[in-house]
């Protein structure tokens, strides 16, 4: 049985928490699939267990002097990531690393600016911001390329991997040939129910954005559509001050909670199509989540939401230039597309591989 240790900065807990879920997805399959899995968090000040995964500080690691076979580290960043694999990395056989979006890029240079009620970076905070991601991809470059022997580096989506050779400067020549684009897995509860179709439906549109106030989550724009169509319900679930400073349409039902899968599940099922806009993206998890249960989606045109859902049938796209789109013919349109449940961003084409590479010998 492999023995791994999962490095991340915040991990999900017992009081509601949910950062990282998607590395808690992957998690959960492991230990089904005889792969023994701690969790270093760096971000607790405590150890925990939560669906029967061990989680630990840094503290906790250095005390109990436990030794792992692999060491798979997820959004590697400076602070905690680089300056303990620097420390502890000849511990380890084999290395993981999986590549999720800011870790690897300028961030001033691809995320999109914050919306104005939001505070606003002065201009030596941006220099600041550059100098560091200058200093943290000079550093990344040499240590991938150091350790690249006995290391796996995997990549969400082709996308993601265009930026990092860009920005790091690393070939998959520079890397051993040791690259791999996997994208993210889906919650096990998408996989396993379906979404059905038929029915009265309470609202036309989901859509669902832990965090309202990121301009990258196109919430501004969910509400010009709804301004546009009146004759449409949306409801908008997540967390924010987005509708403390800008009118809510009065065809927008808003929760503003953090909902469970089953939850999510239960609001989907009233709801006739998801609708999940973007201006930035490493490849969308939540979207590939619903898509998965089985409703129609609606998602901005960018290169990477093409990549992953160009040959899905029942994902339409829309120009973020939403008033040169006819919403309510793409709407029609989609709702006409054959369903039925895909597995393209289920176990086998995602998690699975993982386990592939987690147990073979470096």
């Amino acid at each position: 049985m492999k023995k791994i240790l999962v490095l991340v900065q915040n991990y999900p807990n017992n009081n509601g928490g949910v950062a990282l879920m998607y590395v808690h997805v992957r998690n959960k399959y492991y230990i089904q699939h005889n792969i023994d899995v701690t969790v270093l968090n760096f971000s607790s000040h405590d150890d925990y267990i939560i669906d029967n995964i061990k989680v630990i500080t840094e503290d906790t690691y250095k005390k109990e002097n436990k030794e792992y076979d692999v060491v798979v580290s997820h959004a590697a960043n400076i602070k905690n990531h680089y300056r303990f694999l620097k420390k502890y990395d000849d511990r380890f056989e084999h290395m993981i690393f999986f590549f999720h979006g800011h870790e690897v890029v300028m961030i001033n240079d691809v995320y999109p600016k914050p919306y104005d009620y939001m505070k606003k970076d002065s201009w030596f905070r941006v220099q600041m911001q550059n100098c560091y991601d200058r200093f943290k991809l000079s550093l990344w470059h040499k240590y991938y390329k150091k350790i690249a022997n006995k290391a796996e580096f995997i990549f969400v989506s082709n996308c993601l991997h265009n930026e990092f050779q860009k920005y790091v400067r690393l070939s998959d020549d520079d890397l051993k040939g040791h690259v791999h684009i996997i994208n993210n897995s889906v919650g096990k509860v998408f996989e396993d129910n379906s979404y059905k179709c038929e029915g009265d439906k309470k609202y036309d549109f989901i859509t669902i954005r832990n965090n309202m106030d990121s301009s990258t989550y196109c919430i501004d724009l969910v509400c010009k559509l709804a301004e546009k169509n009146p004759n449409f319900s949306f409801l908008v679930i997540g967390k924010g001050n987005f509708f403390k400073n800008k009118s809510k349409p009065d065809n927008i039902t808003w929760i503003d909670e953090y909902l469970s899968h089953e939850d999510i599940l239960n609001c989907v099922n009233h709801a006739r199509c998801a609708l999940m806009l973007t201006r930035r993206d490493t490849q969308g998890v939540m979207s590939c989540e619903l898509v998965t249960y089985g409703i129609p989606l609606i998602t901005s045109d960018l290169p990477v939401c093409r990549e992953i859902f160009e040959k899905i049938p029942s994902v339409a796209f829309v120009n973020n230039e939403i008033e040169n789109e006819n919403f309510s013919q793409i709407y029609v349109n989609i709702l006409k597309e054959y369903r039925t449940k895909i597995d393209t961003f289920g176990y086998g084409n995602t998690v699975e591989r993982e386990e592939n590479i987690i147990k073979m010998e470096n």
